[in-house]
């Protein structure tokens, strides 16, 4: 941190130190990140709610087709469910090993956290797969287009966020619990919290209200 010395202390006065640039800069630098990772959060809700938007008109449209009493297995659901929300307790207790310093804590919470969004992934796939294997496509109705489309987009999300995360390990792993990786965690435990908020909305509005 750069020290300014006023006049006064040449001539024997008190000395008053002022922050440096550098401080200020970085101070702004953090302030501009969360911001805008802010914004691009905002950007996603407005992506999720036009998708609920498609669905809450055109969920009920099945063309002849299946209905989904007739396609959602409720108990694969719950278990895909259970495991984005226990990743989302396991980065929980990875910020706090991060605020204690503890490096081997936060890098061990952060892989059990992406093991569970890679199960969670594994369920999805599973599940579309069982679907497009029985005939279940996305061409067959407005409501299968819509079900793909919106799941699908959340299921992308958390592949891009399961990368992110073990990037981050790697980052974490290489140069320690720096401010830069600080960042990053937090940045990303705001986007890990809003997957899971936008699946249990997906949880309630298309599986249940669709079986129901």
């Amino acid at each position: 941190m750069t020290k300014h010395i006023s006049p006064a202390a040449i001539e024997g006065g008190p000395v008053f130190f002022v922050a440096g640039e550098d401080e200020e800069a970085h101070g702004h630098h953090d302030t501009g990140t969360m911001l805008g990772f802010w914004i691009y959060l905002m950007s996603d809700c407005l992506i999720f709610a036009s998708l609920f938007a498609v669905h809450a008109v055109v969920g009920r449209n099945y063309a002849g087709g299946p209905a989904p009493v007739d396609l959602f297995d409720l108990n694969l659901v719950l278990v895909s469910t259970a495991a984005l929300l226990i990743s989302s307790i396991t980065y929980g207790f990875a910020v706090i090993a991060m605020q204690k310093h503890d490096k081997a804590g936060l890098l061990r919470w952060l892989a059990v956290t992406g093991v569970f969004g890679l199960a969670f992934l594994g369920l999805t796939l599973f599940e579309f797969q069982h679907l497009i294997h029985i005939g279940a496509t996305p061409q067959v109705s407005a409501f299968l287009s819509s079900f793909f489309t919106l799941v699908g987009t959340h299921a992308l999300h958390v592949a891009f966020g399961t990368i992110w995360l073990g990037v981050l390990l790697v980052q974490i792993a290489q140069r320690g619990i720096g401010e830069g990786n600080v960042r990053r965690v937090m940045c990303l435990s705001m986007f890990w919290h809003f997957l899971d908020l936008v699946w249990i909305v997906v949880f309630s509005f298309v599986y249940l209200m669709g079986v129901l």
